[in-house]
């Protein structure tokens, strides 16, 4: 078991006051299997004139807040302990023809939750060179894990890490062509190649511990919000996580916030204002392995 306290403060300034902002926020870490919330505050300037919070279609905490004094500055502050009890993932699972077969006729009688994720969504298009890309390691008869692994493994070794190569709304096809890009573009590049294999995948954001257990460099990804892949590897499995950025699968390092489709179903903080005109944006993550001491992220912009 890993203990861990984290601190999420988003900022945005703007260049003329805004009147009123209506804001949904994704912040929260999760109460799942292998995972339990020890406790958490957010602190939202200016004080919202209206708060709700509910539970979304995917299962993730959401807090739909409604600011409406004027405002040149709206800052948004998450402190949380969270308790990761995820062990390594012990056996490879059945054949991945078998998981593709169980999604025929909508997942039928797989759970539910499962079958929606075989779909193309907002972001993530079937794109034929995903596919292409992501069969090579899923040869006939492979076990599922196995599979997930070396293709976990590939992505890491073929496509470079750079913070300024994308944007939210690039394309998997041109992260593809380009071989370079962020968690995001990594996590929509491999959920793309496994659903067009026939497979069940999706989005995971959350946080990431900056430094490997046993020290050594700063994990990609760990500035701010991370992203990495969750994937149904049947009933006796379940869905297994692996995070295509650091070669790993998701093991005590991880802390998930949402889960969905995609990066357009689990951004951290979205919303509309009224006025504002342009803004700046700052961000500062620390994650507190209170079991070993504190990691923490720089100022992002």
């Amino acid at each position: 078991m890993r203990r861990y306290a984290i601190r999420h403060e988003t900022t945005y300034g703007y260049r003329a006051p805004v009147d009123i902002g209506l804001h949904m926020l994704r912040l929260t870490p999760l109460t799942i299997r292998g995972q339990r919330s020890r406790g958490q505050t957010l602190s939202i300037i200016p004080t919202p004139a209206r708060q709700r919070i509910f539970v979304d279609h995917f299962g993730n905490v959401v807090h739909h807040i409604a600011i409406e004094a004027t405002h040149s500055e709206f800052s948004v502050t998450l402190e949380a302990t969270v308790e990761v009890t995820r062990g390594a993932v012990a056996e490879d699972g059945p054949d991945w023809e078998t998981i593709r077969a169980a999604m025929q006729n909508d997942g039928f009688p797989s759970p539910p939750a499962v079958a929606e994720f075989v779909y193309p969504s907002p972001l993530v298009a079937l794109e034929h060179g995903a596919g292409l890309y992501a069969a090579a390691s899923f040869p006939t008869g492979r076990p599922i894990v196995a599979a997930l692994r070396d293709l976990t493994g590939r992505i890491h070794a073929d496509f470079a890490y750079t913070t300024d190569a994308t944007t939210v709304s690039t394309k998997v096809a041109e992260v593809l062509a380009t071989r370079r890009g962020v968690c995001q573009d990594f996590a929509h590049l491999m959920i793309a190649g496994l659903r067009g294999l026939g497979l069940p995948a999706r989005y995971v954001s959350g946080y990431l511990r900056t430094i490997p257990a046993g020290g050594g460099a700063a994990r990609r990804g760990y500035d701010a919000s991370h992203a990495w892949v969750s994937v149904w590897c049947g009933p006796a499995l379940g869905w297994i996580d692996l995070d295509p950025t650091n070669d790993l699968v998701v093991a005590a390092e991880h802390v998930a916030v949402a889960y969905g489709r995609d990066f357009s179903d689990v951004t951290p903080l979205r919303g509309v204002i009224l006025g504002g005109g342009s803004h700046t944006l700052s961000v500062a993550v620390s994650v507190t392995d209170l079991d070993g001491g504190a990691e923490t992220a720089p100022d992002v912009a």
